[in-house]
């Protein structure tokens, strides 16, 4: 009887965490929310961005289910990857073909999308899961009203892009990854209001932009893998025209095998003077930085926690 009473209190006390578990939302409403909240200012909450979603076991990169995983245990933004299939259904995955994050083989562009009804998701270790292979109009649908996803530049046509964000009137919290000034100007071209995160590595690059005219409060600047002194000026130029700095982890601080050194290098990729980190690990970084509610922070009122 003692064995049967300890697993009831353990199934109740389990449920009532699953009940009360928060998540932690980024709460924006309109293209001019998303631009403020882009707005660098010293007083800002750091904000983090999860690289393909977040990348940790269990859960497979560019899966809803790797983000709703890490939005449970903190605020973050997401870096997704947008392919086409055979019939031009858009979906998430990094890669070209499907050996490496999935059961099946080959290449995503030679099958129809109802021919992956079969193909299940792995993790980084190889795990298959559950999981299948979400389309962007999923994932763009999901998102609204939890969080903000950057789409990054592989194989689908920028106008089928535009044409679904527009469709979905998601210009609120979706944003494009631009690798050159034509390319926002393409997009601002169907729809003024599009947030970017463009390729401003160094001066040449950011002249680029100045003279393209590119609006800077529609954009975020990534400035690399790495947070070089070098850069310092750089730094300085983007945050007078109002644009924020991200730093990408995932191929530099996010490889680090002693954890004290990686939370450091996390931290001091803020402490340098950048706005945003993305990481393959955000869950962590939100660990290492400790986040606490500063009520002050001018961008403050977009971070939210709903009971759900």
């Amino acid at each position: 009887m003692k064995i049967i009473y300890y697993i009831s209190v353990f199934l109740v006390i389990s449920i009532q965490e699953v009940l009360s578990q928060s998540i932690y939302v980024l709460e924006i409403e309109s293209p001019e929310e998303l631009h403020e909240f882009f707005n660098p200012d010293p007083t800002n909450i750091p904000v983090i961005s999860g690289h393909r979603g977040g990348i940790v076991a269990g859960f497979p990169e560019n899966s809803i289910e790797a983000m709703e995983n890490t939005i449970k245990r903190t605020h973050a933004m997401f870096e997704l990857d947008p392919r086409i299939t055979k019939d031009s259904v858009i979906v998430l995955m990094h890669d070209e073909t499907l050996d490496r994050t999935t059961n099946f083989s080959g290449k995503l562009i030679d099958f129809n999308f109802s021919q992956l009804n079969n193909c299940y998701l792995a993790d980084k270790y190889g795990e298959q899961t559950l999981f299948k292979i979400p389309t962007l109009k999923e994932v763009i649908e999901w998102s609204k009203g939890k969080t903000i996803i950057n789409l990054d530049k592989k194989n689908v046509p920028f106008k089928m892009i535009a044409d679904l964000v527009i469709e979905l009137d998601a210009t609120s919290h979706v944003m494009l990854t631009v690798h050159h000034p034509d390319e926002a100007k393409y997009y601002l071209s169907r729809d003024k209001r599009f947030m970017f995160s463009a390729f401003i590595r160094n001066l040449k690059e950011f002249n680029k932009y100045d003279q393209a005219e590119i609006p800077w409060d529609q954009m975020i600047a990534y400035v690399g893998p790495l947070s070089k002194p070098e850069n310092k000026e750089l730094y300085s130029k983007l945050h007078q025209k109002n644009v924020m700095v991200m730093v990408s982890a995932a191929s530099s601080y996010d490889k680090g095998e002693n954890k004290i050194d990686r939370f450091n290098n996390y931290c001091k990729v803020f402490q340098d003077g950048a706005d945003i980190l993305e990481s393959d690990l955000p869950i962590d970084v939100a660990k290492a930085i400790n986040i606490v509610e500063n009520k002050g922070a001018k961008n403050a009122k977009f971070f939210s926690e709903i009971k759900q």
